[in-house]
């Protein structure tokens, strides 16, 4: 079937869940203004009115401390009025997260579909596939969030530009190319998003980290204490351009700035950054988020401010208006009474939040009678998002070496057996990569391969690192002297690259190399390398295998993928 058929289908179906779904009634109370609320009757609850007009009553109710409670993650209710409290962090980079605080697996929603990462799926260039798996995603989340196990302010896509190859969150983002990072930033926002009405969503999603953020923790340099010297130019041209592309393209309701400082200021301290460029120069209708402790880290770290009153107003003046963490909750109202920041500042901030939750039906009474609100179980791992999620996989296999008469898909005509060896050859948790929650279920690669031939399977390294003398890399070449044709999958983990894991060294870790080697000359057969990483590995010493697959992490069902693509179901190129 045509990629662009299959899409398409996908697409229809997914119209057809939003149509005439079955799901179970919504079970979590209404957020505010339900039948008993006494708020009721007040304007702010008034779903007729503009958002700006309810916006503005609301914030006209409510004291300083009620506001200033509300700047951060965990904000606090205003029971007076009938308004629950709020948790705002929530994840999907590639699907519904258990990151954040707010998303709990378990009982109705035990899992979700765990798509490939997102260094995996921008290999597609697929721009109908980056918005089609947003929309999956946002089925599933929207769902959870109706059954009382998630929130609707989603802090992902991560859009960063990998500029350095050793960067340990690289997997995270579209890759190192500002055009394609935005074009993926703009397409994944508008899927998870879906707006509908008159600015309505049925997700809000959050562009981070915003910007020149590309290093966690290397040879003693940290996020908390980094300072990103970029030119004007730069910035322009390379960091900024997904994030510009996310709220102008994409209309992104948030933006979330970075731990870093850019030219000696601290990304959520910098006004010319939130205030001017984001709202003003894009035009951001919605919020600004720090990442998590950010104001605390640009205080206690990084030591910008005397005083916390002085970092609270700096970021508030900036033109921050949620801190993910306590921050703002402890020091704003003795900035304010200090006048080092206005009550108009923090109404700014609640302003802007607010009108995010209005515009997601928070404030509209109980949600299973708002749009949406007949999503439930039956609309997580469903069979569609599942096939969504080994089709994306699929597409995003890059196929490296194919060199010898096409040697490439392998034949089970002539096959009897296949060795299947290497640290990820039956993995599982490593293809989903991080950010990722509870997956439906997965087919690992030796399960996929195991679908066309029959295997023999030894790992030839304990794990990914495969450092020791008492690697079994013996029985993985006897094993492929056994074989018709060995398949070898080895690359990293999240304990080679990850979030506060930056990488030394681009080669593979420990004896991989020589596990690679030694499998490769003692192969009777057709040798398939399989590389499952998210940031780039140097296997310029394996030039002479014949055929070299980079997989990023598949996600789910990432094995099934890797084995439709080696036995010609599917043709990555």
């Amino acid at each position: 079937m045509a990629k662009s058929t299959l899409l398409l289908l996908l697409h229809l179906h997914f119209l057809l869940l939003f149509i005439s779904s079955s799901s179970a009634a919504a079970s979590r109370p209404a957020f505010a203004c339900a039948p008993e609320s006494p708020a009721v009757s007040l304007p702010f609850c008034g779903t007729s009115l503009p958002i700006r007009a309810r916006v503005r009553d609301l914030v006209g109710r409510l004291t300083r401390e009620e506001k200033i409670q509300m700047l951060v993650n965990k904000a606090a209710g205003v029971p007076r009025l009938g308004i629950a409290g709020y948790e705002w962090w929530s994840e999907a980079l590639h699907g519904v997260s258990n990151v954040g605080p707010a998303v709990r697996f378990g009982g109705a929603f035990p899992s979700a579909t765990s798509f490939p990462q997102v260094i995996s799926s921008a290999a597609s260039f697929n721009a109908s596939l980056w918005e089609i798996i947003g929309i999956a995603v946002s089925d599933e989340a929207r769902a959870m969030y109706n059954g009382g196990q998630a929130g609707l302010t989603m802090w992902s896509p991560n859009v960063n530009v990998f500029r350095d190859p050793r960067w340990g969150r690289g997997q995270e983002t579209p890759g190192e190319d500002p055009t394609v990072s935005g074009r993926y930033a703009a397409e994944y926002v508008r899927g998870l998003q879906q707006p509908y009405g008159h600015n309505r969503l049925k997700l809000a999603a959050c562009c981070k980290h915003y910007t020149a953020y590309d290093l966690d923790n290397w040879k003693g340099v940290d996020r908390f204490h980094f300072n990103a010297v970029v030119s004007k130019q730069d910035l322009e041209e390379t960091f900024n351009v997904p994030f510009k592309a996310c709220v102008v393209e994409g209309k992104s309701a948030s933006i979330m700035c970075s731990y870093n400082q850019v030219n000696g200021i601290p990304s959520c301290a910098d006004p010319n950054h939130l205030r001017n460029t984001i709202r003003g120069q894009w035009g951001l209708n919605g919020y600004i988020v720090s990442d998590c402790d950010s104001v605390d880290v640009l205080y206690n770290n990084q030591h910008y401010t005397s005083n916390p009153e002085d970092a609270a107003a700096d970021t508030l003046k900036a033109g921050l208006d949620l801190d993910c963490g306590s921050f703002l909750a402890q020091h704003t109202g003795s900035a304010v009474q200090k006048g080092k920041v206005s009550d108009g500042d923090i109404d700014a901030a609640v302003t802007h939040t607010v009108a995010v939750q209005m515009r997601l039906g928070m404030y509209d009474g109980e949600p299973s009678e708002q749009h949406f609100g007949d999503l439930g179980p039956n609309d997580v791992c469903s069979s569609a998002h599942q096939e969504l999620a080994a089709e994306a996989a699929r597409q995003g296999i890059v196929l490296l070496k194919n060199n010898k008469r096409g040697a490439l898909p392998l034949s089970t005509a002539n096959l009897h057996t296949v060795a299947v060896i290497g640290p990820n050859s039956d993995a599982t948790v490593t293809m989903i990569g991080n950010y990722a929650g509870v997956p439906c279920g997965y087919t690992s690669p030796l399960q996929g391969i195991g679908r066309y031939a029959k295997t023999i399977h030894q790992m030839g390294c304990t794990n990914v690192a495969c450092t020791g003398d008492d690697q079994p890399i013996d029985a993985a070449v006897d094993a492929a002297r056994q074989a018709d044709a060995t398949i070898m999958v080895v690359g990293l983990d999240q304990s080679i690259e990850a979030e506060g894991r930056d990488r030394e060294s681009l080669l593979l870790p420990g004896r991989q190399q020589e596990l690679v080697l030694k499998v490769a000359a003692a192969s009777q057969g057709p040798t398939v390398l399989v590389l499952m990483c998210g940031g780039p590995v140097d296997v310029s010493f394996a030039e002479n295998n014949r055929m070299i697959l980079w997989v990023g992490y598949p996600g789910q069902a990432g094995g099934a993928a890797i084995a439709d693509v080696i036995f010609g179901a599917y043709n990555p190129g």
